[in-house]
């Protein structure tokens, strides 16, 4: 896997002109491009949640688009509009942003309901409908979503179908000292750091990265690993939904690419338990006693994770 780990750090090195000091997040946003999946990024205003996701879909290359979310944004605006032509008497369709490799998803909870559902289809079956008629999504295709956890006047927060059709639900935090102190200097210039990144790979190659990484292998032991987890959040009675086999697939393919970047072709215990929270943090639900009682769902997560037996994985060379 050193052809996956050097593709993924040159993507990185990239992001990183616009996108200061946080490595791991850039790591996690190409675990999910890579496990065809989507990602959500949930944090305060002002941390660079948008400048991440611009810097990652500029450097990847194909087409990218970016979709500011508001109440009044209809689903028309993001799937497409089919379009009356006097002069022939035919309706063509004009397509929309949906159609794109890349699609920032800008404040998704800003949008109403039957906007966010229309991402759906597109999100879990790589396809729209339009006018009875389903149209292929290019491929790759790549959705990052941002939404602002502490604001909700003006918003319509995601439903539970919604927030699982994500591969992983990010948070990026505070940069540290020097990464904020790059971020000033930075922006001492007339123009935006993020509009110098370019793109650094192929569409082809982003392809070629993600069939390596469906061959990472996976022991028995470790698939056993998931499991075991999945089984304690179920059984786990601060919880009214545990992990379903939608979550548990999603632990285990986030592994493998976290596996390939790392330069593995297999993975270790370790890769399931640092994707645990990205992968799960969105896919269980409190009992109301427990959100009474302050109780998170990362808390939850952190002792399941402890609680569960890391297996020993020999690996032989």
């Amino acid at each position: 896997m050193k052809k996956v780990r050097e593709w993924a750090e040159l993507i990185r090195q990239s992001a990183e002109k616009a996108f200061y000091g946080k490595s791991d997040v850039v790591e996690k946003l190409l675990v999910a491009l890579l496990c065809r999946g989507h990602v959500l990024i949930e944090d305060v205003p002002g941390v660079g949640k948008t400048i991440a996701a611009r810097a990652i879909g500029q450097s990847l290359g194909g087409t990218f688009k970016r979709i500011q979310c508001t109440p009044d944004l209809l689903p028309a605006d993001i799937l497409g509009v089919s379009v009356y032509n006097p002069k022939t008497g035919e309706f063509s369709f004009r397509e929309g942003p949906i159609l794109s490799n890349v699609v920032l998803v800008d404040e998704i909870n800003r949008a109403t309901p039957r906007t966010q559902s229309a991402l759906l289809e597109a999100m879990a079956e790589n396809q729209i409908s339009m006018d009875g008629n389903r149209i292929p999504l290019p491929d790759p295709f790549f959705i990052m979503a941002t939404e602002n956890p502490v604001e909700f006047e003006g918003t319509f927060p995601l439903p539970e179908a919604q927030k699982d059709r994500f591969l992983l639900a990010l948070r990026i935090g505070y940069p540290d000292r020097g990464a904020e102190t790059a971020i000033l200097e930075s922006q001492r210039r007339t123009t935006h750091p993020v509009l110098d990144v370019e793109a650094v790979t192929r569409l082809s190659e982003v392809r070629e990265m993600q069939e390596a990484v469906a061959q990472v292998h996976v022991s028995p032991a470790v698939r056993d690993y998931i499991l075991d987890l999945s089984a304690v959040t179920r059984k786990e009675p601060r919880l009214r939904l545990g992990i379903s086999p939608r979550g548990s697939l999603a632990l285990y393919k986030s592994a493998q690419a976290l596996a390939a970047i790392r330069g593995r072709d297999y993975v270790i215990p370790e890769d399931v338990k640092e994707m645990l929270l990205p992968a799960c943090i969105k896919r269980v639900i409190l009992r109301p006693e427990s959100m009474v009682k302050g109780v998170t769902a990362e808390e939850i997560l952190r002792d399941v994770s402890e609680s569960v037996e890391v297996p020993v994985v020999r690996v032989e060379k």
